[in-house]
Order: C-alpha cells, then sequence, then structure tokens
C-alpha cells in the first residue's frame, strides 16, 4: 500500500465516522456566520428603540435598576452598550441559577424593560448549543471536539489525495465540470470545492480546538509568549465603600472619555465583593474586529484602578482574541463573513458528496467481484473443451 492509498483509507474511514457532526456543525455553522446580523433582523424590536426629539438617554443606573425590579430571581451580570448609536436598547445580561442566561432589553429613554429573554430558549441559542454540543452538554462537546479535530485530519489528507501526480492534469483538478455525467459532477464538488475552501477550513477548524481543548488553547500563549496563559483578573478594591446613585453611569462616561472611539461597552457586574468592576470597550473603528480595551473601577469610588489596553496585550493575548472572528469569519467584517459562508455551505456538501463517492465506489466493486467468478467459470470451461 503506497502513502497515497494510505491516505485514502484514513481519509474514508474518519469521514464515515465523523460525517453527521460535520453535517450539523457545518449547517449550523452556515447560520451562526451572520447570527448577529439575522438576529437583529428578526428581533428588531429587541435591539432597537424609537429615538423620540430633544429626548436624553437616562442614566445607566436606573436602567440598571429597571432589569433588576422586572425580576428579582435573575442576578444581573453585565452590561452591554453601544456608543454613538442612539437608536440601540440598553442589553443586561443576568442568571437563574448556574445555567439559565437571560438577557433584557431596556428602553435607554424610557426605562422601560422592552423585552426579556431566556438565551437558551432562543432561535440562535438552539443553533448555538447544537453547534457546540449537540444538545448534549459535556458529552456533545466531547464529540464535537473530536470530530473537529478528526475534520483538520481530513484537509490535510484530503489534500494530498487532491494532490495532481502531473502538473499536466492540474486544470482538471482546479476546474468543476458542471456540464459532465453525475458522478464525475459529485467527485468536483468534493475534491475541487472542497481544495478552495481548504485554508479557511483548516483556519475555522483548527480555531474550534481551542474551546474544545485547553491544552490547544494554551499552546496558542506557549508558542507566542513562551509561557502559559495567565488569567487576567479584576484588581482588589482598594477603599470600601457602597455604590451609589449615578455609579454606573460615572464608570460609562469615564471609560467613553478615556477611550473616544465608537464601540461597545461591556459592564461585568464583580463576582465577589471586594473586586473592582471591569469595563470593557470594543473597538467598532479598529481594523480587525474584536479589538478590545479593559479598564478598571474601584466599586463604589469610581476609581480608575488599572488599565488594560489592546495595544499593551501579549503577542499570545492578541492572537487568542482574534480567534473568535476568524472562527466566525468576522475579522474583516463582510468579506470574510461571505467567505466564511461560502466554506461553511461547502463543508456542509462534503458528507454527502464523499458519502456518495464511497457507496458509487462500493456499488463498483461488488459488480467487479461478481463477475469475477463468471470469468473464472468460463476460463475453467474453455480448458475443458480443449
Amino acid at each position: 500500500m503506497t502513502l497515497k492509498q494510505l491516505f485514502g483509507k484514513l481519509h474514508l474511514w474518519l469521514g464515515l465516522a465523523s460525517g453527521l457532526v460535520v453535517l450539523i456543525v457545518a449547517g449550523t455553522g452556515i447560520l451562526l456566520v451572520f447570527e448577529d446580523e439575522l438576529d437583529e433582523w428578526a428581533n428588531h424590536d429587541f435591539y432597537f428603540v424609537t429615538v423620540p426629539q430633544n429626548a436624553q438617554r437616562l442614566p445607566m443606573d436606573s436602567l440598571v435598576h429597571a432589569a433588576a425590579a422586572f425580576n428579582p430571581a435573575l442576578k444581573l451580570t453585565r452590561i452591554y452598550a453601544e456608543t454613538q448609536a442612539p437608536d440601540h436598547s440598553v442589553v443586561i445580561m443576568a442568571k437563574k441559577g448556574k445555567m439559565q442566561t437571560w438577557n433584557i432589553a431596556v428602553d435607554p429613554y424610557t426605562g422601560k424593560v422592552i423585552k426579556a429573554r431566556n438565551q437558551s430558549k432562543t432561535f440562535f441559542g438552539f443553533v448555538l448549543d447544537l453547534h457546540r454540543r449537540l444538545c448534549m452538554n459535556e458529552v456533545g462537546k466531547a464529540i464535537t471536539g473530536a470530530s473537529c479535530l478528526i475534520f483538520v485530519l481530513m484537509i490535510i489528507t484530503g489534500l494530498v489525495l487532491w494532490w495532481p501526480k502531473r502538473w499536466q492534469v492540474l486544470k482538471q483538478r482546479t476546474r468543476i465540470a458542471w456540464s459532465s455525467n453525475w458522478k464525475r459532477l459529485n467527485w468536483d464538488l468534493h475534491a475541487v470545492g472542497g481544495f478552495y475552501v481548504h485554508l479557511v477550513l483548516l483556519a475555522i477548524s483548527l480555531t474550534g480546538l481551542t474551546w474544545a481543548y485547553p491544552w490547544f488553547n494554551n499552546a496558542i500563549y506557549l508558542m507566542a509568549d513562551g509561557k502559559p496563559m495567565k488569567k487576567n483578573e479584576a484588581p482588589v478594591n482598594k477603599i470600601s465603600q457602597p455604590v451609589e446613585a449615578g455609579f454606573y453611569e460615572s464608570l460609562y462616561q469615564q471609560t467613553n472619555n478615556k477611550l473616544p472611539y465608537k464601540g461597545r461597552v461591556t459592564m461585568l457586574f464583580p463576582e465577589k465583593e471586594n473586586q473592582s468592576v471591569t469595563v470593557n470597550k470594543m473597538n467598532r473603528e479598529a481594523s480587525v474586529n474584536n479589538v478590545v480595551d479593559a479598564l478598571y473601577f474601584e466599586k463604589g469610588t469610581g476609581r480608575l484602578l488599572k488599565e488594560n489596553l489592546f495595544k499593551n496585550y501579549s503577542t499570545g493575548n492578541k492572537i487568542r482574541r482574534m480567534i473568535y472572528p476568524i472562527h466566525t469569519g468576522r475579522l474583516y467584517g463582510w468579506p470574510t463573513q461571505i467567505l466564511a459562508l461560502i466554506a461553511a455551505i461547502v463543508a456542509f456538501s462534503l458528507p454527502i458528496t464523499g458519502l456518495n463517492i464511497y457507496l458509487m465506489g462500493r456499488k463498483k466493486r461488488k459488480a467487479r467481484a461478481a463477475k469475477a467468478p463468471e470469468k473464472v467459470v468460463a476460463m475453467q470451461e474453455e480448458s475443458a473443451a480443449v
């Protein structure tokens, strides 16, 4: 058996083992590429509000109180607010127990709760759970993680199988024969289609391993920084003081003064009483997506204790910050999203076309095996006649 034949067997059996999971993950990935845009379009009233004439936005504290009063059983965890976007609602995230995550949309001009929704009950909440865990919790996460690792191997083995022995047939290997018979067209869609997006799929699948395996996530920091990942925790408050009215509005104003660019401000409620409040701001004006600066304010006094700006991140932290936009195709916005969408559609088709190739090959092998005994009998009869 040659090396290419070995790779062919490996490609075949790995594909049969992981095909169904790849089909589900790629299919849900198609929807998730434009998750934000589709969700905002389908739930316009949740994300957007009518801006009254000459109206002033209410302080953040009023919106926090409105969200807290909506359902006292929910524990508020963070605030999302888009700066320089007056028609956007302010979304406040909350938890109920360990499993339920709620998003509460509040009108920043009236202070009224527009709607609250359990994320796991939403359409995209279900799609994301199916994409990451097959709706099977940790067992599903282990299955999708293993399938992602297998898919990386399949991309590599697939490239080896695609590679032409002679450069004269390169044109054939880079062109889909749309007018050809079904068997040839199916092979072209699988092999040629897979070749054109293999680099994109490799980037998507490799970044997917970051969430599946801690060792892969740590490897990013070890290769880039030469040391393991260091968890960045909010500093401890130096002065213990209760939160008074206007506290969250003060943090919002200080953040926008310190970081004046257009972006989304995220305030994280501290998990511990002695922890400072973390305020992140995503830079919507940056050339790439997911560039975030972090500020840490003392709880109660509102004093700035620490800042962690993206420009000062270690190489490992910068790479890790880019993992999510690379995986979702959001690195450079619409152009890379469209590229990711095309790659996801091709990935969705690969298990189908691959199975067709296997079944057609199996049928051919059976037909050949059936003819072999007939040929042997005919040769024996011919020898007997002589």
